[in-house]
């Protein structure tokens, strides 16, 4: 290299440091920046309400008294029952696409699941209240009152009447909704597993599912927790698909799954354009800002779960 051509290849160097840097810090200044604002426009409701706001199920927009407890709770039973029908469907897909899928068929379905993905959430809101919440008000939710309804201590939860929508057919939904993201993940850190130490395990005898799940995930579980949590953060912060069939309802009678109720995100979307300015504008940005809180904390309990995996791995090294 010459050495006029140094100092110019430094100067590009230089402002690419600066470039890069710059991006990082945007990205840092436009997280605190909403935050800054949540909290500005929420004051008066964090002033009136206090703590108060979380534990309180009302929500009276004439006489500007406001509670989250409901949003709150149907938010994360939602999220939790996403999660709960997601998982083990996405574990099977991915499962299925790296380890017992014919070669001839593997693209194409791999294909098919991530196109699912690609699917706005608002159809999926319109198929979920014109096609599947009738369908499973008729054959799901009757089946479910008789079977699971009838154990002690969550029968509760499968009892009532068959509405079609409520809080058991958006976590269906939202679930249907995270299974592309979190099984994409899977599959990619499946695939990822060194094919020599699959085929060592093979030739020593294994089945299929004890080389997955003495080989696989042991490799890939750091991938499989953030796949998990991509699909959690996606499900907490879904909103047109929910609004379409969870119901919209701030009043719970019983704890069963089948009644309709409300979410964070389906309260803020049904309400904010029609919200006058004062105590329930402030109301509605707190159930922002709460969201947010949410979301923070799972990804903290994720990172602090995946830092413990790391540790116990390097002790285990």
């Amino acid at each position: 290299m010459s050495t006029s051509e140094k100092p110019r290849r430094d100067t590009r160097d230089q402002i690419f440091s600066w470039l890069t840097t710059g991006v990082a810090l945007f990205v840092l200044v436009t997280m605190v920046g909403i935050v800054l604002a949540l909290c500005y426009a929420a004051w008066p409701s964090i002033k009136a309400f206090n703590i108060s706001f979380l534990f309180t199920s009302e929500w009276n927009p004439p006489m500007d008294r406001y509670g989250a407890l409901i949003p709150i709770y149907g938010t994360l039973v939602t999220s939790i029952i996403a999660l709960i029908i997601a998982v083990p469907v996405s574990f099977g897909i991915a499962l299925f696409l790296t380890e017992l899928s014919p070669a001839w068929l593997r693209r194409p379905l791999g294909t098919a699941v991530e196109l699912l993905a690609a699917i706005p959430s608002i159809v999926y809101g319109m198929w979920g209240l014109l096609v599947f919440a009738p369908l499973f008000a008729k054959y799901v939710q009757p089946l479910l009152a008789s079977t699971l309804g009838k154990i002690p201590l969550i029968g509760a939860l499968f009892s009532g009447a068959p509405l079609g929508i409520g809080l058991l057919t958006a976590g269906v939904i939202l679930a249907i909704m995270i299974i592309p993201f979190i099984a994409s993940v899977m599959r990619d850190v499946f695939e990822v597993t060194p094919a020599m130490v699959k085929e060592s395990a093979y030739g020593l005898g294994c089945t299929t599912w004890e080389v997955v799940w003495n080989v696989v995930l042991p490799h890939s579980k750091t991938g499989v927790v953030g796949g998990v949590m991509l699909g959690l953060g996606r499900a907490l912060g879904e909103t047109m698909a929910v609004t379409f069939v969870i119901g919209n309802t701030n009043f719970l009678s019983s704890a069963s799954l089948f009644m309709p109720g409300n979410s964070i995100t389906s309260a803020l979307a049904n309400e904010f354009s029609e919200a006058a300015p004062g105590l329930h504008t402030a109301a509605l940005m707190e159930l922002g800002l709460l969201l947010f809180i949410i979301t923070l904390i799972v990804l903290v309990i994720s990172k602090l779960f995946l830092a413990r995996l790391a540790r116990s791995e390097g002790a285990k090294s």
